[in-house]
């Protein structure tokens, strides 16, 4: 019994750091901590979030994609991956009305202090400002949702929340490529008013993986989402 019972109390804590859902630091960090949003008046709405980017071979037929369907949506970026090359993409989410945020490409930023957390994210979004001309919203991703009480005391101190995404709600695929069809069609059939999507346009490591999934998947859920009534928001 008392194996049972540590048992428990490892797996509680490991999910409170990894759950891919609000768990216990959920409830300590409050509302800086957005899984999903409260729906407004009028007709229901869900929020369509990408993460990894900006990704040259992606990120602008992505968008494309979202001008067609006249959508918008929220784009966490990776600090590295914004340069001189891919600026004019992230001008662009901008200049379309998309929101944009902080993303990690590692874990570690659970395992910093609060302080050093709060400087890493600066960092970037002074750096983003610099490169694109605008600031980024004051939200941030973490890697994979790994996160950290200092994670979140760090994002306290520069008035940022954490963003997480509904139950189910993502295109990862048990190490199998995502098939567009059935993601948008599980997608589709999964969201309820306020709920978050997260979808992949970049790769945490390679700056210029091939996405294509993710601008196909659009294509089918956005009309799917019309039909039963969505429109689109952004995070910001």
């Amino acid at each position: 019994m008392l194996i049972l019972f540590l048992a428990a109390g490892v797996g509680a804590m490991f999910l409170a750091h990894t759950a891919p859902f609000p768990f216990i630091l959920e409830g300590m960090a409050g509302p800086r901590a957005i899984w999903r949003l409260r729906n407004g008046h009028g007709q229901p709405m869900v929020y369509l979030t990408f993460d990894d980017g900006p990704n040259p071979t992606t990120t602008p037929e992505l968008l494309d994609a979202l001008s067609r369907h006249g959508a918008t949506a929220t784009f966490f970026l990776i600090d590295r991956h914004v340069t001189a090359e891919t600026a004019p993409i992230v001008q662009r989410l901008f200049e379309e009305g998309h929101s944009v945020g902080l993303h990690a490409d590692t874990r570690k930023l659970m395992l910093m202090p609060s302080e050093r957390v709060a400087e890493v994210l600066t960092a970037a979004a002074d750096r983003i400002e610099r490169l694109s001309g605008s600031r980024p919203c004051p939200i941030f991703r973490p890697h994979a949702g790994w996160r950290s009480g200092s994670m979140y005391e760090g994002l306290h101190q520069i008035d940022h929340s954490l963003v997480g995404w509904g139950w189910m709600l993502w295109d990862w695929d048990w190490y199998r490529r995502p098939n567009p069809a059935k993601l948008a069609a599980r997608l589709a059939r999964r969201v309820s008013p306020g709920d978050i999507i997260v979808i992949h346009d970049g790769h945490h490591i390679h700056p210029r993986a091939d996405r294509r999934y993710a601008i196909e998947t659009i294509e089918l859920l956005i009309p799917a989402l019309r039909e039963r009534g969505f429109t689109f928001g952004t995070v910001c």
